[in-house]
């Protein structure tokens, strides 16, 4: 466990480093927030749209008593979305995607010796093939939590323009009720943290890629799962540190 954690803080302190050409840079941090940011935004709207209206129906079956006021579905669902939907749950899913599409890539380019000719060539690898996807990740990722928290929004608000459930204006109201702007701030604060989990810890386990085609599948596996575990971790630990 030590010898790997001094890997991983070797290989960060070998990404944080100077880019030799501006230029390429920039065009490499474009290409990746193509492929990291914009080609996730179909899976985690179409994910949010439905979890929204999954769970709008769910809350609104389940307050049946006549005390509880119909409008604490709408706030109900607000709240989730921002503090951990939005956040989390989706970054739990773009490990999957982004996670195991970086980790593979990296391991076939490892593999394959594209990493070892750019050493030979004299250009730092981690550089330049991982920061710009750290980047592209922390510049995209609070965007698709905001497009995330609006669309589960919008799926239930379709449940109460479609349904029996809650009234639009309830549902309205509850949106406004008691909203506390700091839950946004703190969505996107885990958002950039988790981004950055994600993106680095997956490109690690493709970077120390060695053998052949199955160990690129088992770096991929290894990616996704300690992904998973250190947003959970660093997910309570940001709560704990942010909200108590």
């Amino acid at each position: 466990m030590l010898t790997a954690l001094g890997k991983y803080v070797v290989f960060i302190l070998s990404v944080f480093k100077r880019p030799v050409n501006f230029k390429i840079f920039f065009k490499r941090i474009v290409e990746e927030i193509e492929q990291i940011g914009i080609d996730s935004i179909g899976i985690v709207s179409i994910v949010s749209v439905f979890m929204g209206a999954v769970l709008t129906l769910q809350v609104a079956i389940n307050f049946v008593s006549p005390i509880i006021p119909r409008y604490l579905i709408g706030l109900t669902a607000r709240d989730t979305f921002i503090l951990e939907f939005s956040s989390t749950v989706v970054c739990l899913i773009l490990a999957g995607k982004v996670g195991s599409n970086i980790a593979s890539e990296v391991g076939t380019m490892r593999i394959t010796e594209q990493i070892d000719a750019l050493e030979i060539m004299g250009v730092n690898s981690a550089n330049y093939l991982i920061l710009p996807k750290i980047i592209a990740a922390l510049l995209t990722f609070p965007l698709l939590s905001l497009l995330s928290t609006i669309l589960g929004i919008v799926g239930g608000f379709l449940i109460a323009l479609t349904t029996d459930v809650v009234t639009v204006y309830d549902y309205i109201h509850g949106l406004h009720f008691a909203f506390v702007p700091f839950y946004v701030t703190y969505s996107l604060i885990k958002m950039a943290v988790f981004s950055f989990i994600i993106t680095s810890i997956s490109a690690f386990f493709g970077y120390h890629t060695y053998g052949g085609a199955l160990e690129v599948g088992k770096s991929s596996t290894k990616a996704v799962v300690y992904s998973i575990i250190f947003v959970l971790v660093f997910n309570l630990i940001l709560t704990r540190l942010l909200l108590t």
